[in-house]
């Protein structure tokens, strides 16, 4: 009774009344569902950050590449420090680490029109964990055929867009996946251009597997130079630069440059404080192996051993056996061997990019 009345107030007919409520009802199913999809990304960040707050710890002889959703205890050499080495150069697009997306026109259009339509999606950098890129294909049969970055001035052919699939923060989600691969099927229809895009499905599966093989292979080997008393913070620093090594911006730990690059770094310490042990940190998939690190390291412990009356020592504080030397350089023979085949060598720019 109190339905028929509102519908004689309002002059509707059952079928209209009828419309209408099913479009209320579709209006709130969508507000839900997009309380819960927010939900969902906050939680997803949430995540995020407490995976990479546990990098900040002291690190041992194990593996360690995140995951946010579990810690993983696997037996290995060390738990990596994700601030240690940063790499703020711009990165191509990869398909080893990469999901890649190919947007095809059927004639050029201007890189200026392609960057004002994504231009919104700064905002996916900022609440995505996961780094995307864009690169066009220049149509001017004079102009070079790889990929470049877009230019305003330029026209394209081809477009790719592409997202990591993994780092140590883990694989990327089902969420963040979704989200660029509607935006990339928005800008081709915008666009009026053909879309090449694998399922997503598939690229989830692919990010799994790439981030069970970066877990195996994020490894961080630490050398401990234990001295048989307190070395005055002065004479301790002294001795350090007189080694090559370099203070950190932070001021409490040392860093070891070749060629420009940061090959290895001490841990944390204190310099308010006499040194009575410093450890030396190398991560090995962010370092060549024609650097040479882990030898390196090594001499640099021995050197500094020497100089401050101090042995080099195990986690334990047991003295450092030869037979244990010999078995990290077996371990790491394997590791780099492990690293080329998955087309991921230490040292590179694909490495630099899903180790961190």
């Amino acid at each position: 009774m109190y339905v028929e009345q509102i519908m004689t107030m309002l002059g509707l007919s059952d079928l209209q009344f009828a419309l209408a409520a099913i479009g209320l009802l579709i209006l709130v199913s969508v507000a839900v569902l997009n309380f819960k999809y927010s939900r969902a990304r906050r939680r997803a960040r949430e995540q995020v950050e407490f995976a990479g707050d546990r990098f900040g710890g002291e690190p041992s002889f194990s593996s360690g590449f995140a995951d946010p959703d579990a810690a993983r205890a696997e037996p290995s050499f060390g738990a990596p420090l994700s601030e240690t080495i940063s790499a703020p150069e711009k990165f191509a697009i990869d398909p080893r680490i990469d999901c890649v997306i190919t947007l095809r026109f059927d004639e050029g259009i201007s890189g200026a029109e392609i960057l004002e339509e994504i231009e919104a999606w700064t905002d996916l950098q900022a609440t995505s964990s996961a780094r995307w890129m864009c690169e066009g294909l220049n149509a001017d049969i004079d102009a070079a055929e790889d990929w470049e970055e877009l230019k305003p001035e330029a026209k394209y052919s081809e477009l790719q867009l592409a997202v990591q699939l993994a780092s140590r923060r883990g694989a990327i989600g089902v969420l963040e996946l979704s989200d660029f691969c509607s935006r990339a099927q928005a800008l081709a229809d915008t666009l009026g251009s053909q879309i090449d895009m694998p399922s997503v499905n598939t690229m989830l599966e692919s990010a799994k597997e790439l981030d069970a093989m970066a877990a195996e292979s994020d490894i961080q080997l630490s050398i401990n130079v234990l001295f048989d008393e307190p070395c005055p913070w002065g004479n301790f620093d002294a001795l350090m630069r007189q080694r090559g090594f370099r203070l950190a911006r932070n001021g409490r730990g040392y860093e070891f440059y070749s060629n420009g690059s940061l090959i290895f770094n001490s841990a944390q310490l204190d310099p308010n404080q006499a040194v009575k042990q410093v450890t030396l940190l190398l991560e090995v998939p962010l370092v060549s192996q024609e650097e040479r690190a882990f030898e390196r390291m090594l001499g640099e412990g021995v050197e500094i051993a020497q100089a401050a009356h101090g042995r080099l020592v195990d986690d334990n504080g047991i003295n450092l056996s030869e037979a244990a030397v010999i078995s990290i350089r077996q371990h790491l023979d394997v590791l780099y061997a492990n690293l080329e085949k998955s087309g991921v060598a230490a040292g590179s720019s694909t490495a630099s990019r899903l180790f961190s």
